[in-house]
């Protein structure tokens, strides 16, 4: 294609060299040497070599320019290939198997402290059906330790000489024996407070401890006789106040003051008190009795009780299930089954026909608000015996506290935490 435009073109070229230049005439020499015909064809020789100049440049590769889409079409090609061209494979590095960990199997967990000091029908009932939270109270090293235990004694006169003596009273030397007693023994005096406390949470209190109650409305002046152990090791009393006179009881202004003092707890014992709750008690009644106490010491003591003493010992499910409701903590009944410990409390679940006044407590189902209590008469004979249960108790404990805190550590640490550092 070139060439026959080549041609064409000088074909022009060489017409118009001819028409537009006239080659010189050479007239003839005699010394020349050089014919027209010699010219001739020098010219054509020069016209010859300039057409094939001419040609030979023509046939020069043009400069040609690119498709796009051609490039882009070579561009898609190559980062193919670049992506499917196969890759190193890394030479796996060896991991190491980790441990399999064996579960851990709790330890079956040892039946609740028995002793054979109790009458057999007496027999310990727990009140904390949670392991866990039992346990985590028990071995809490802030804590009461496991063993502590505690006797309730009831007091209804202290009289001078035994010629005016009640069943139920005790004369001033016979008090003041067993006060020394107690305290010979190792026993230290605890208030209505510390008691709840200890029995809800396992509060620490003197790992012997005792509670005495003064049941009734007195003057003042009778609490003269707890004074000098009060003076001496700092022993509280609990009164059981009578709120049946209200604002016009001709004792209570002397007995508040007494209050203020602060060694004298004064919880409820009743509005009426001579009534008894029983199974025919009405709501109302019930509530009355309870609740009327309540806003009584509330009024004219500044205080709110937690604890109740039965009047006459009578009390109920409903009974019960009011005082809760009421907010009461502990219950004090008459019958002297025996000491009292942290989730551990004597308690009967049927009448017995050798001591037919004792009302069964288990049917309440609230151990806390059906406490044992001791008559003085029996006290200085029990003493050595709830001395020993204690010690037992605490042996008893403390064989089975490595089970124990390994069950806690498996089951009840990872819901409940760990139990605190021995401070």
């Amino acid at each position: 294609m070139f060439a026959q435009a080549g041609a064409s073109f000088f074909s022009g070229k060489i017409q118009s060299m001819k028409s537009n230049y006239q080659l010189p005439t050479l007239a003839p020499h005699a010394n020349a040497g050089v014919t027209n015909h010699q010219l001739r064809l020098t010219t054509r020789f020069l016209l010859n070599f300039g057409l094939l100049a001419i040609l030979l440049t023509g046939c020069q590769p043009a400069a040609v320019t690119p498709d796009p889409q051609l490039a882009m079409t070579a561009a898609i090609q190559t980062a193919f290939a670049e992506i499917t061209q196969p890759t190193q494979t890394p030479i796996p590095t060896e991991t190491p198997i980790p441990t399999a960990t064996i579960p851990r199997t709790p330890p079956a967990l040892p039946a609740a402290f028995s002793t054979s000091a109790l009458n057999p029908l007496d027999t310990p009932h727990a009140y904390i059906q949670d392991s866990c939270q039992y346990l985590k109270a028990k071995w809490d090293p802030n804590n009461a330790a496991p063993g502590t235990i505690v006797m309730v004694i009831m007091f209804h006169g202290i009289n001078k000489d035994s010629s005016s003596l009640d069943a139920n009273d005790i004369t001033v030397k016979d008090f003041d024996k067993l006060m020394g007693s107690l305290k010979e023994l190792g026993f230290e005096a605890i208030n209505a407070t510390q008691l709840a406390d200890f029995l809800d949470s396992n509060a620490r209190i003197p790992q012997r401890s005792v509670v005495l109650t003064y049941d009734d409305r007195h003057r003042a002046e009778a609490y003269e006789h707890f004074r000098p152990y009060y003076e001496q090791w700092g022993w509280p009393v609990i009164n059981g106040w009578i709120s049946a006179f209200g604002g016009d009881d001709q004792f209570l202004q002397e007995n508040v003051n007494l209050s203020k003092e602060g060694w004298v707890d004064y919880q409820a014992h009743g509005v009426i008190h001579n009534i008894n709750i029983g199974p025919d008690s009405t709501d109302e009644f019930i509530r009355g009795e309870l609740q009327g106490s309540i806003d009584n010491l509330q009024k004219y003591f500044g205080k709110t009780p937690i604890a109740y003493i039965w009047p006459g010992g009578g009390f109920t499910p409903r009974g019960a299930q009011v005082a809760r409701e009421a907010g009461y903590r502990v219950g004090f009944t008459v019958n002297p089954r025996g000491p009292i410990m942290f989730n551990w409390i004597p308690l009967s679940d049927a009448s017995d026909p050798g001591r037919p006044s004792y009302i069964p407590e288990g049917p309440v189902n609230d151990p806390r608000l059906t406490l044992p209590r001791y008559w003085p008469a029996q006290v200085l004979a029990e003493l050595d015996t709830i001395r020993i249960i204690g010690k037992e108790a605490a042996a008893y404990a403390g064989q089975n506290k490595a089970v124990e805190l390994e069950y806690y550590d498996i089951v009840c640490a990872p819901i409940l935490g760990a139990l605190p550092a021995t401070p």
